[in-house]
């Protein structure tokens, strides 16, 4: 396979059609547009995609938590076309948010994955997270969601 070229910048309203096609093709219960749309107007500085010559490879949806006391990123969403996948794609997207975070003054990044997706929950060891909770019924189809957090060293 060859290698992939693809360059990464902040997500623009443009992107918007075929981040909702990625998302579609990702997961079972995709957000939609509209909620595609809002979080990329809340946290423009955190939202990336990939490209390869025009198309979009995947994206990486992300937020900024602030208790007052610290500063966290969470990402809310990250999906890769099916023609992408493990390609290094999720972990540059995942590596250009953390920068970010760490720019921003994040401690650490916080996620949410299913119990039975396993692949990601390998994936996102592999980047450096480890479980810290578990949330009963937390998707719609009330399927339980494992918190995973990274803390950051500086």
């Amino acid at each position: 396979m060859m290698p992939l070229q693809f360059t990464i910048h902040r997500a623009q309203p443009v992107d918007v059609p075929q981040i909702v096609a990625v998302e579609k093709a990702a997961f079972v219960d995709p957000w939609d547009e509209r909620t595609l749309r809002e979080s990329l107007a809340y946290y423009p500085e955190t939202f990336f995609v990939a490209k390869n010559n025009g198309n979009l490879a995947g994206f990486v949806a992300g937020g900024v938590e602030d208790t007052g006391e610290e500063v966290y990123g969470h990402i809310m969403n990250l999906a890769v076309a099916p023609g992408y996948r493990r390609r290094g794609v999720g972990w540059q997207l995942i590596r250009r948010l953390e920068q970010e975070y760490a720019v921003l003054g994040a401690s650490g990044v916080q996620l949410e994955v299913r119990i039975t997706n396993t692949g990601a929950q390998e994936f996102y060891h592999r980047l450096g997270y480890q479980e810290v909770f578990q949330i009963d019924s937390y998707y719609a189809n009330e399927e339980d969601a494992l918190v995973m957090m990274k803390w950051f060293r500086f």
